[in-house]
């Protein structure tokens, strides 16, 4: 991922995400110290799930995700909220398998 001289470019698309990343963890500095640490736990987790299961060239899966971060992230700037949870949807089994 290295290019000569060490500088990496980033595509747009991996500069939302990053922007993203960042004010989560922004929004977490806000909250109380034990709520913050719970929030970059499930912030961490998350982004580092989805990097690993989402295929990179998944281009609308992966701007639907943004969306649905930054809606999150809108959220939790709100003073009224003091808290971020996470919840995975399992997959269909039946809709899985080939018939």
């Amino acid at each position: 991922m290295g290019s000569k001289g060490g500088v990496v470019k980033l595509s747009g698309m991996q500069k939302q995400v990053l922007a993203l990343y960042r004010g989560f963890l922004r929004a977490a500095r806000t909250k109380s110290p034990e709520e913050r640490s719970r929030i970059e736990s499930t912030v961490s987790g998350e982004f580092r799930r989805n990097a690993r299961i989402v295929d990179r060239k998944n281009f609308i899966y992966i701007e639907y995700l943004l969306r649905r971060g930054s809606k999150q992230l809108d959220q939790l700037k709100s003073r009224e909220t003091v808290g971020l949870s996470s919840f995975k949807i399992a997959p269909n089994s039946q809709s899985d398998e080939k018939t």
